[in-house]
């Protein structure tokens, strides 16, 4: 019988084929960037045994501390820093690790941010407009709403959020902004509704989607942090060993993409993205615009 993971270990995306393309064996050093609930690292532990080791990284302090307890029993094999995984010089060197036989970077939202309360990454329920995956950042959605001039509002969504309709919302929140603060993903998913004709509305997602996700971007400053650890990973992947990147929109895999055949350093593996199957689409329905890109550390 297979081992069940833990009842609140939420389901990590492309789970066999990005550990599969990773190339775990029994005594190797591996970097998850992502680490989430554990969902990913678990997998590579397993692998691994009985002496591989992970270095796991994650700014989000919920996150690590639900991991660690899902990964109790791995003890030492694991080790865990709470850093963006574009501090990887930093990190490893907290670890006392140089270089490491894998890297796995899983950029996507995980169920953990966007189902626990007081977060802010959903419109399911109104909360505050926080957004940050690591506390100790000062700067909130909210704050972006309120500081940002129109134009820097419209190019936020247009730019992350591939928002065809981001003048039209930004004019919206300058002009609600003037009478009250917006605060609550309640008030900002009502007005960027209010601010899109109804034959405008996207048919299968909430017409807010992309403005929450461009500020989520905005906020924790994502796409900087991907193109860090693309311009860092491969100092710090032994002869051979394997980075591999799950992005989960366009924008992500433009940048994933563009710096994998751009390295001197790096031989790509994946010349098209490996994409979940129908049967882990339908498990797990947020796995559907998943996209592995793999490459390899050149001799």
């Amino acid at each position: 019988m297979s081992e069940a993971p833990p009842r609140d270990l939420h389901r990590p995306v492309l789970l066999q084929e990005a550990v599969t393309m990773l190339k775990v064996v029994p005594g190797g050093v591996y970097m998850d960037g992502t680490f989430g609930l554990g969902g990913h690292t678990r997998e590579i532990l397993k692998r691994s045994a009985p002496d591989g080791r992970v270095i796991a990284f994650d700014w989000d302090a919920e996150a690590l501390e639900l991991g660690l307890k899902n990964l109790g029993p791995y003890g030492d094999r694991l080790q865990v820093i709470h850093r963006n995984f574009r501090d990887i010089d930093l990190g490893l060197r907290e670890a006392g690790v140089q270089s490491v036989d894998g890297i796995l970077i899983d950029i996507g939202l995980s169920s953990l941010q966007l189902d626990s309360d007081g977060r802010g990454f959903s419109f399911r329920r109104n909360e505050p407009l926080d957004m940050r995956m690591d506390r100790r950042r000062s700067i909130t959605a909210t704050q972006v709403i309120a500081e940002s001039t129109e134009s820097e509002l419209a190019d936020i969504f247009y730019y992350y959020g591939d928002e065809k309709q981001a003048r039209r919302i930004a004019a919206h929140i300058v002009e609600q902004r003037k009478s009250k603060q917006i605060e609550q993903t309640g008030q900002l998913a009502e007005i960027v509704a209010a601010a899109i004709p109804k034959k405008f509305h996207p048919p299968r997602i909430h017409v807010a989607t992309k403005v929450f996700q461009a500020l989520r971007i905005a906020v924790n400053e994502e796409l900087t942090n991907l193109g860090e650890i693309l311009k860092k990973a491969a100092a710090h992947l032994v002869a051979g060993g394997r980075l591999c990147v799950i992005s989960f929109h366009s924008l992500e895999d433009r940048i994933v993409k563009r710096a994998l055949n751009g390295s001197k350093e790096l031989a790509v593996i994946t010349r098209k993205p490996l994409t979940p199957s129908s049967a882990e689409i339908l498990e797990n329905p947020r796995a559907r615009s998943a996209r592995l890109r793999v490459a390899e550390r050149l001799l």
